[in-house]
């Protein structure tokens, strides 16, 4: 049932399954407690430079989000750019970085300096779901990353052309039970969609053929080419293209509807277990960054998520806005990483 085909835009990652609760065994308030007190060190041998929050930025700083140039990290990216840029009075550039289900984004990151002039913009792949599917990351999503705010929640959509014969997930179970092999597009093994793409086949009983993707925008353009039968969308996409009426949305996954697409049901309510798994979108900064840094860019991030018309923004798109703290981000963290676990035991996804 859980069949995969290369995707001719990125092939699958090779690599025996991991323990998923490594890294996960030290303490997080003991080790922000000792990143405090390095911080606070490093801020006395480096003199004045790191004493005021006020004296970072003073260059230009980068986002580094995972997806393509153009995608919704990237444009959710540059919203926040915009703000950091008329708070910061300096240059704040977005760079994507898509492929390899969201590893080269996070590595980019992980060996920047730790100055705060570099930061990661990403979805739970790059830190949990990795950690569980592949043992040898470039990175260790733990010990190299400062976790500043998750800015939204917002869960993965299943879609499907304007044409298709079904308008809901239990039509589509019931086509592809006549039609076994369907495939269905997403933006990376191991990614949510994933996930959720081989749950459903399994709750369903049907045979589904998962394709990965760099990017999610090339899995829809194979679908509207009819090479994918169906595809998964992140929420600003889905709606984007639901709008123009290239689509349909099967269903929502997480926990409720969207105020952007009320109309459309979560699985959850069209009798489909363990789909109700919020996503979300987080920042992180390197380890090591100085306290003040860290403290100015989570400051900054709750601020301006905090706007009317930013909270407009990430609302239209289909995500919920939250902006929380760096210690609200690691309790989260903590909650989503056996939760993810589960899905991925449950959903009978291993490496490829």
């Amino acid at each position: 049932m859980n069949r995969f085909r290369p995707s001719p835009h990125e092939g699958a990652m090779h690599s025996p399954m991991r323990n998923p609760t490594r890294d996960l065994t030290s303490d997080p308030s003991r080790r922000h407690v000792l990143g405090i007190v390095g911080a606070g060190l490093a801020a006395l041998a480096a003199g004045p430079a790191f004493a005021q929050p006020a004296h970072f930025p003073s260059r230009v700083v980068r986002i580094v989000p995972f997806g393509s140039p153009g995608g919704p990290m990237d444009v959710i990216a540059r919203i926040y750019a915009e703000k950091l840029k008329t708070r910061w009075n300096q240059p704040v550039i977005v760079e994507a970085k898509p492929g390899a289900s969201g590893t080269i984004a996070a590595d980019t990151v992980a060996k920047a300096q730790p100055d705060g002039y570099t930061v990661l913009l990403t979805l739970p792949l790059t830190h949990i779901n990795n950690v569980v599917l592949q043992p040898r990351l470039p990175y260790d999503p733990v010990k190299d990353f400062e976790p500043l705010s998750q800015l939204a929640t917002g869960g993965p959509m299943l879609i499907a052309r304007a044409s298709a014969p079904f308008s809901n997930v239990r039509e589509f179970v019931a086509y592809a039970k006549a039609h076994p092999g369907v495939s269905y597009g997403t933006w990376g093994n191991g990614s949510n969609a994933h996930l959720f793409g081989e749950l459903l086949a399994r709750q369903g009983g049907i045979d589904l053929v998962h394709v990965p993707y760099k990017a999610e925008a090339a899995a829809h353009n194979d679908m509207f080419g009819e090479a994918l039968g169906v595809a998964w969308a992140n929420p600003a996409t889905a709606r984007a293209l639901a709008q123009s009426g290239r689509i349909k949305v099967l269903g929502i996954t997480g926990r409720q509807r969207v105020r952007s697409m009320p109309n459309v049901p979560t699985f959850t309510e069209q009798g489909f277990a363990g789909f109700d798994l919020d996503s979300w979108i987080g920042v992180y900064a390197p380890a090591k960054t100085p306290q003040p840094v860290l403290d100015e860019w989570s400051t900054a991030l709750r601020e301006i998520t905090k706007m009317p018309d930013v909270q407009e923004r990430l609302a239209g798109f289909g995500f919920e806005p939250l902006g929380s703290t760096p210690a609200e981000f690691r309790a989260n963290y903590k909650a989503d990483f056996p939760r993810v676990a589960d899905l991925i035991k449950a959903a009978g996804v291993t490496p490829e």
